[in-house]
């Protein structure tokens, strides 16, 4: 069984409380959630409100039921402080990346903690990456480097061709921000795990080359 933290108790009830809040009041929703248009008028507090908010319940769980799996990992390595360091700085990492990458198009909006969750996912793989890990019905176990890999590589893919009503840009911010926070939290690991900390930047690497040669547009 896994023990819940307090660090991670907290993040878990402020997400359920605002997104409850969104789910009962539609222009509390609108005021707060991810908007191009909204943020470049001046709304930056957009940015980080969007990443409590949620579509629905599913969306919400999730997104929560994500996190409680991998917070104990990284709270173990660092302690709650750094945990909720990274947790904040993996979501304003893909808020800004969002923006970096949506800029021309005012109407594009997106909520949920997808980016914060996904920055403190790809932390708990930086730091046990031969960890196993399995994915839904698939009863096979997965070294967690091959499925951080793979999902930022699927995360490309989705910015390429809009997969779905997901925010991939996000997902793909947030994982940045776990891995450079994380990285500068324990830079011993360039020493100590650096095959590992070099195979979990190509995926980062490759998308901003995309990006400076024009093909994610």
């Amino acid at each position: 069984m896994y023990n819940l933290d307090i660090a991670t108790i907290a993040v878990i009830a402020a997400n359920i409380i605002v997104s409850l809040k969104g789910f009962n009041d539609t222009f509390f929703f609108d005021r707060y959630k991810f908007s191009i248009g909204a943020i470049k008028s001046g709304q930056k507090e957009r940015m980080l409100t969007s990443g409590f908010l949620h579509v629905d319940i599913a969306h919400l769980f999730f997104n929560m039921f994500t996190l409680y799996f991998f917070a104990d990992v990284v709270i173990g390595w660092f302690g709650q402080g750094k945990f909720i360091a990274i947790y904040f700085i993996s979501l304003l990492a893909g808020s800004l990346l969002a923006l970096f990458f949506h800029k021309d198009e005012p109407y594009y909006s997106a909520v949920g903690a997808s980016g914060a969750v996904t920055g403190v996912l790809y932390s708990a793989i930086l730091l046990q990456p031969n960890d196993s890990l399995y994915l839904m019905f698939i009863p096979i176990p997965i070294p967690a480097y091959v499925l951080g890999i793979g999902y930022l590589l699927y995360s490309i893919y989705g910015m390429k061709s809009r997969l779905g009503n997901i925010g991939h840009t996000a997902h793909f911010g947030g994982a940045v921000g776990g891995y450079l926070t994380t990285l500068l939290f324990m830079p011993s690991l360039l020493g100590t795990d650096t095959l590992m900390v070099i195979l979990l930047a190509l995926p980062i690497i490759l998308l901003f080359i995309l990006a400076k040669l024009g093909k994610l547009n």
